[in-house]
């Protein structure tokens, strides 16, 4: 075996956590059984090459930077925003140096710089991927509310304010007029 290649294939594993790790901020508006921090970190992912693209930042180091934002949570888990208000929402990049310890230099150092500049929010790129998170909450929230939940307006609400670029502002606008369903209707060719 190469050294690093059992840090490697424990991050794989413990990566791998995320689909089984639920948003917990969901329950406080009554959802029983939310999206995982995974499912959300892939459509984030998405969001964040588009709104790159948009912007004119590069989509692939966007998504890069966003497929990586939150596999700090496999250690703290993921933490709603009152949570934190009391503990904190862990150090990330201590995190991310705990979890890159004995992997091959090269990728350590790679994956603590993709959880540092995503953190920093100094780059195009990473100020495209946070506004990615933002508004795949925001997402998150019309679907849940067109299931039925009616608590989820605070997150609509506190996602549109926290995004930074025009784009994504622009996209959370059209969002908000969009059915969760319109894309099905149109893509069936039937009327609204």
């Amino acid at each position: 075996m190469a050294d690093g290649d059992r840090a490697v294939a424990n991050f794989l594993f413990e990566a791998g956590t995320l689909k089984l790790h639920k948003r917990t901020g969901w329950w406080i508006a009554g959802v029983k059984d939310p999206e995982s921090v995974a499912e959300h970190s892939w459509r984030a992912a998405l969001l964040a090459s588009i709104i790159a693209e948009l912007e004119g930042a590069d989509p692939a180091k966007a998504a890069l930077l966003s497929v990586w934002h939150d596999t700090g949570e496999t250690r703290t888990g993921d933490l709603a925003h009152i949570s934190q208000k009391y503990v904190g929402k862990g150090d990330t990049e201590r995190i991310a140096a705990d979890q890159s310890q004995g992997m091959p230099a090269g990728l350590g150092a790679l994956m603590r710089s993709i959880i540092g500049e995503y953190e920093a929010r100094e780059t195009p790129e990473a100020i495209c991927a946070g506004d990615a998170d933002k508004l795949e909450c925001l997402i998150q929230a019309l679907e849940y509310q067109d299931q039925g939940h009616k608590n989820v307006d605070r997150w609509i609400v506190n996602s549109q304010k926290r995004i930074r670029t025009e784009s994504a502002r622009r996209l959370a606008e059209e969002l908000l007029k969009t059915g969760t369903l319109t894309w099905l209707r149109e893509a069936m060719g039937e009327s609204k």
